[in-house]
């Protein structure tokens, strides 16, 4: 391994073609070394992008050069669906590994591909449309956990367990960006084998990271003037990162002195994390024949506002105001912190993730004529968490879905069809309601708080259930928003040690009231919320 350790210490310095292949020379030596050094199981983690495509290419020619009798070891070649990847590079991915798997069959290489894909409880579209949560901004990031790394993480803790240990091989290069440097240079502090660092989430399980030093010219450089061995063509990935670049502008990467395509990025066609998807942008600008995907960058555009606040609940999602201090152009003020999007926009959402899924289909090129933007088992899930989570009994899930599509939902959970509420029993709510959504929310809630118990053999806990619904919908937002105030105020009392001003929120001002029932004048300070309350209670 020293050949290739000492090439590491030339950093990110540029490389002549021909240090290039003696690099990889001495890499195809320490792959292979470490391979046979002991039988724990590699998983290789690839997206089916440049750096990705390199590294598995690079273990593959490896582990091809050795005898049959060496290659052992199986490499669980694992690839992550979020269900909401570019269609092009999904359908790329497709394709990649399909090729994948025949040719390690034929070539008799102990490389097993697995696609791995979020559980249906953790959707983009079962937790954006079906439970309200907002589109993901840097400080509410949740869909990364669900739908990339809970996925691999379950896979690789299997493999552990089964094996005791695993070492998990990445794509990832420390030209990536300065704070993918800055990790990786952290990791290899800790290192307690060459070139292997510990994996600080997942026990039992190292980290080798063979491109890590490598820049995007290197890649390129190696993609193009090496033979993809599992017939897979990489003038074809090469193609797709030039069409994804902003001035279609890709050179082929000859010497070191030709720059490259590599900031092309690749991802969900959601992604809210970033100001604009330019490689979506790019594609459909460069390719007449991928102009079909503009509803999904316009779902994506309006997805990404600054502020959504008039689309998004008053409290949190469990019921609560949650109050935070907002300083806007200097001007500070205690704000609710909104909370998951109304009923209103995740129909909304639903109808226009429906409606370019209808479009795409028949405007797409006949190989992507089949596109899924959502399927039946996510809107299944969003349709239970609308009926039971949120006693949206109306359940216009169906109905949209007819309404956009022409088709009848067929839901495949068992029983989903059979309910006592319905949507005329919502109208006739609405009516009785005249408009007050807060009362209309809570004798939803009631009266399908009733329902659902009504099919339990036991009713236990129904008055801690009724009392809930209570909690969370029996003020209007104005008086939710002033209770949560006063109930924050009281707590900075309390940590201050202001006593006088918790008796006073606590206790009421009974002197203060007496004096309003006689008629007599008080200033609006000395009536506190408590003595309110009370003189309420009493004139009843």
């Amino acid at each position: 391994m020293t050949t290739a350790q000492q090439a590491e210490n030339k950093g990110q310095q540029t490389r002549t073609v021909a240090e290039l292949v003696d690099y990889i020379q001495a890499l195809n030596t320490e792959i292979q070394e470490l391979y046979c050094l002991d039988e724990i199981p590699w998983v290789l983690g690839v997206s089916w992008g440049k750096d990705s495509s390199t590294v598995l290419q690079l273990v593959w020619n490896a582990i091809a050069a050795l005898p049959p009798e060496k290659r052992t070891k199986t490499v669980y070649v694992i690839t992550t669906d979020t269900k909401v990847e570019n269609p092009v590079v999904s359908a790329w991915v497709r394709k990649s590994l399909q090729n994948l798997k025949v040719a390690a069959q034929k070539q008799g290489m102990p490389i097993d591909p697995h696609l791995l894909q979020p559980v249906i409880e953790d959707t983009f579209w079962v937790n954006l449309i079906g439970k309200g949560y907002p589109a993901p901004r840097n400080q509410f990031r949740w869909c990364t956990p669900r739908l990339k790394i809970n996925p691999a993480n379950q896979f690789i803790r299997e493999i552990v367990r089964a094996n005791g240990e695993t070492i998990l091989v990445l794509g990832t290069r420390k030209a990536e960006s300065s704070k993918r440097a800055a990790t990786m240079k952290k990791h290899q502090v800790d290192r307690v084998r060459d070139r292997l660092s510990p994996n600080a989430s997942l026990p039992n399980s190292l980290i080798y990271t063979p491109i890590e030093d490598w820049s995007n010219n290197d890649v390129w450089i190696y993609l193009n003037q090496c033979d993809n061995p599992w017939g897979q063509s990489n003038k074809e990935l090469f193609a797709m990162y030039r069409g994804a670049t902003a001035d279609n502008e890709c050179p082929l990467v000859v010497d070191t002195s030709t720059p490259s395509c590599g900031d092309s990025r690749f991802g969900c066609w959601v992604c809210t994390l970033v100001n604009k998807d330019k490689s979506m942008e790019a594609m459909i600008q460069n390719d007449e024949e991928k102009e079909w995907m503009q509803p999904l960058l316009d779902i994506r555009n309006e997805l990404d506002i600054k502020d959504d606040r008039d689309k998004r609940d008053f409290r949190r999602i469990w019921g609560d105001v949650q109050l935070f201090e907002r300083n806007k152009n200097g001007e500070i003020s205690v704000e609710p912190i909104p909370g998951p999007y109304t009923k209103y926009w995740r129909e909304h959402w639903l109808r226009r993730l429906l409606e370019a899924q209808t479009k795409t289909r028949r405007t797409a090129p006949e190989n992507m004529r089949d596109i899924t933007l959502i399927t039946l088992e996510e809107m299944s899930e969003i349709r239970r968490i609308w009926l039971e989570d949120k006693h949206e009994f109306d359940d216009s899930l169906p109905r949209i879905y007819q309404e956009v599509t022409g088709e009848e939902f067929q839901d495949p959970r068992p029983g989903a069809d059979y309910s006592l509420l319905g949507r005329d029993e919502w109208i006739v709510l609405e009516e009785i309601c005249e408009g007050d959504a807060m009362h209309l929310e809570l004798m939803a809630k009631l009266l399908d708080t009733e329902r659902q118990y009504r099919k339990k053999a036991r009713r236990v806990g129904i008055y801690e259930t009724l009392e809930k619904c209570f909690n969370t919908s029996s003020r209007s937002p104005e008086d939710a928003i002033k209770n949560a105030r006063l109930k924050r105020e009281l707590s900075e009392a309390v940590s201050q040690g202001d006593v006088a001003k918790v008796k006073q929120m606590t206790l009421g001002d009974v002197a203060a009231i007496n004096e309003v029932d006689e008629g007599e004048s008080e200033s609006d300070e000395q009536v506190t919320w408590a003595s309110m309350k009370f003189k309420k209670e009493n004139s009843e």
